[in-house]
């Protein structure tokens, strides 16, 4: 038999980051536990500011009877000259039945004591209370906090529960709370309580009461008041997901209001507007004609007749923080920009200041430039190479200067936004200013990369250095733990380099490089860069190994070879084609590569011999154009293959046509290699 069941959970406003971080989890958590307690089910879970809602249409009253089986000792331990041991009288207590109904059963070969009985399953509203427990137990949010006299915590203190099976009222007590069948209406409405009569009822008198309980709803409800405003005020309102879960997550009754602020603010870059209005007030700017507007969005909480008052008191307050902002700006345009006070700014404990660590992005960044002239030259051909380092050195030694701004301090997500306005402002160069903001890119996986390859060595400098420099003092990435992002770090300089298709060696140039730092085991951070390739590249992984067993640690070739095995594996036919690959593999194994192997055609025996070596050396003297050409023609060598080892003993008793034999297959191998290494690919 089946009821519905509703669960409600009321509590004080949950902080909104912290709940919708675990919110992915929650729906889960629940469904272990009914499954946990032979009650699984559909259900849906809802939730506002001050409530948690789990709501099933169909809920079993009771577990089903099941049957459980008991499995004890061998036979030859349980009987002793025909008499029960204590192990065997120990497993009837354990049954709860006396050994005389105990039998025998086969298990792993040998005949064991078994019982087997029925269970008649409990009811659920006796086993309801223990679930909710274990539900609040498991939800993480972070913190927790401590309330009244109580040693349980939780993300904020728990005023009310709700517990209804059909119009049966489930009693219990928890966090010092006992569950009742009444619930709060939004506090605009009523701070008293209001009685439901089953659990299918709640839903309507909460409704009727100003609150909005289904998330999408309310959702759906901001988006439509947001295109009412759009088209009243002929404006478009820019929508960030994350800002509109967390106001979804915060309002049981939205109502998104139009309010304003003076024109003289607009003197401030769009981005510091935007962020003080994001992340200090859940405000949605507002452009018209492309450009931000003196206007914003705010979504309120509150039921009114009239909401004149509420846009009002928005208003002073971000006039407030826009009035900082621009305190800030003026106070930053003055003093502008000097790298000086970084030499009191230290980064890490071992590696200085934050100047120090400018100056070896510095050195980083001239190395780049020099290696990429040719390329910065085409994209910046007004500029002589001579200027154009000049120019990386200043970018390099402006890039940090921004944290030292009272701007940045207030809004430490604006570093290098900042500094790129401040260069502006101080008439640097365009090119220099684009690379102070774009230096910490990319963010994310989803970020933007430099538009520049300029500003994509301002960028790889900055990561290259945190690498190095946090390697060098052995702070290193184990396990999950990654304190300061370094596989993000990695991660980012492969898309560049990929981006920019500028040739990046993992080996060589960390070499060049690290006469800057304490001496460190570099093979450990090449490493480090080649695991992150398994990551980066979504291809069977052993294509990967096969092609950095190649020996190839350029970045941008490493890539190149990787998708060119990747299509050719992909293709039909390759895994019937590769067996003949394998037998070539597996044949070089006690062989040694060198780079005098010779092969001698006056020591052919068989055409098969002669009409391979014929094949392979046609093979290796062209010139392909990329590596999939490459490959296909070193694979299209089966038939030629296949006849060599069907027809030739390579083992022969001749030590010299055994020799022969031998580099002629080594050969081939060693084709392959310079791509990729056959023998660790596995399909």
């Amino acid at each position: 038999m089946i009821k519905p069941l509703l669960i409600e959970i009321g509590v004080e406003e949950l902080p909104a980051i912290p709940f919708l971080k675990e919110l992915p989890n929650i729906e889960n958590l629940w469904l272990s536990i009914l499954e946990k307690n032979a009650l699984g089910c559909e259900f849906e879970f809802y939730y506002t500011p001050r409530r948690l809602v789990l709501w099933h249409t169909e809920f079993p009253i009771a577990q089903n009877a099941r049957e459980e089986e008991f499995f004890g000792a061998p036979l030859s331990v349980a009987l002793k000259e025909g008499k029960p041991t204590a192990a065997a009288l120990g497993f009837a207590k354990k049954c709860g039945v006396d050994f005389s109904d105990i039998t025998t059963t086969m298990k792993d070969d040998k005949e064991v004591l078994y019982y087997k009985k029925m269970l008649q399953g409990a009811e659920s509203k006796t086993l309801i209370p223990e679930m909710i427990a274990e539900f609040i137990k498991g939800l993480n949010f972070g913190k927790s906090m401590r309330w009244g006299f109580l040693e349980e915590s939780f993300i904020r203190p728990i005023r009310w529960f709700g517990c209804m099976l059909g119009d049966e009222h489930v009693p219990f007590s928890l966090f010092g709370v006992e569950s009742t069948t009444f619930s709060y209406p939004h506090r605009s409405v009523s701070y008293e309580p209001f009685a439901y009569m089953f659990a299918g009822d709640y839903f309507e008198r909460l409704a009727n009461r100003g609150v909005i309980l289904y998330p999408n709803k309310r959702r759906e409800l901001i988006l439509e008041q947001f295109k009412a405003i759009e088209v009243q005020e002929d404006v478009h309102i820019e929508i960030d997901e994350d800002l509109l879960a967390e106001v979804v997550a915060i309002t049981e009754s939205p109502k998104a209001l139009i309010g304003s602020f003076e024109e003289r603010f607009l003197r401030l870059p769009p981005e510091v507007i935007i962020t003080s209005m994001k992340e200090n007030q859940r405000y949605f700017p507002v452009f018209k004609n492309g450009l931000l507007s003196n206007h914003f969005i705010v979504v309120s909480n509150a039921i009114s007749d009239d909401y004149n008052l509420i846009v009002k008191g928005n208003e002073k307050v971000l006039r407030a923080r826009l009035s900082d902002a621009l305190f800030f700006l003026d106070n930053d345009l003055k003093n502008g920009l000097s790298f000086e006070g970084l030499k009191d700014v230290v980064y890490l404990d071992g590696l200085g200041s934050i100047f120090d660590k400018e100056f070896r992005e510095k050195n980083i960044a001239v190395y780049l430039a020099k290696k990429y002239m040719p390329q910065l030259h085409r994209e910046n051909g007004s500029f002589e190479p001579l200027k154009i380092e000049a120019l990386m050195n200043r970018a390099v030694l402006l890039s940090k200067c921004d944290l030292l701004s009272e701007m940045v301090y207030e809004f430490t997500e604006l570093q290098g936004l900042m500094g790129y306005y401040y260069a502006k402002a101080m008439n640097e160069e365009a090119i220099v200013c684009e690379a102070i903001k774009e230096q910490y890119l990319p963010k994310s996986e989803e970020s933007e990369l430099p538009s520049s390859l300029f500003s994509a060595i301002v960028a790889l400098s900055y990561k290259l250095d945190t690498l190095m420099a946090l390697f060098s003092i052995d702070k290193i990435p184990t396990g999950t733990k990654d304190p300061y992002a370094l596989r993000r770090a990695v991660n980012g300089v492969i898309k560049i380099v990929l981006e920019k298709k500028i040739n990046f060696d993992i080996k060589n140039d960390l070499l060049a490089l690290s006469t800057h730092y304490k001496v460190f085991d570099l093979s450990s951070l090449e490493t480090f860069f080649l695991e992150r390739m398994y990551q980066f590249f979504d291809v069977n992984p052993s294509i990967i190994k096969a092609v950095i067993n190649s020996g190839e640690r350029d970045i941008v070739i490493l890539s190149d070879k990787i998708n060119a095995l990747s299509t050719i594996v992909a293709s039909a036919g390759f895994k019937e084609m590769f067996s003949t690959f394998k037998r070539v593999a597996n044949i070089i194994k006690s062989l040694e590569i060198t780079d005098t192997l010779s092969v001698d055609e006056s020591l052919f025996e068989t055409t098969f011999e002669k009409e391979l070596f014929a094949a392979f050396t046609k093979v290796t003297q062209v010139s392909y154009g990329s590596f999939e050409e490459n490959l296909d023609a070193l694979f299209a060598l089966k038939p030629y293959i296949d006849g060599f080892f069907d027809n030739v003993m390579v083992n022969t008793e001749d030590l010299h046509v055994r020799a022969n034999r031998q580099n002629l297959i080594v050969s081939i191998y060693a084709a392959f290699k310079s791509i990729a290494d056959i023998k660790e690919i596995s399909i």
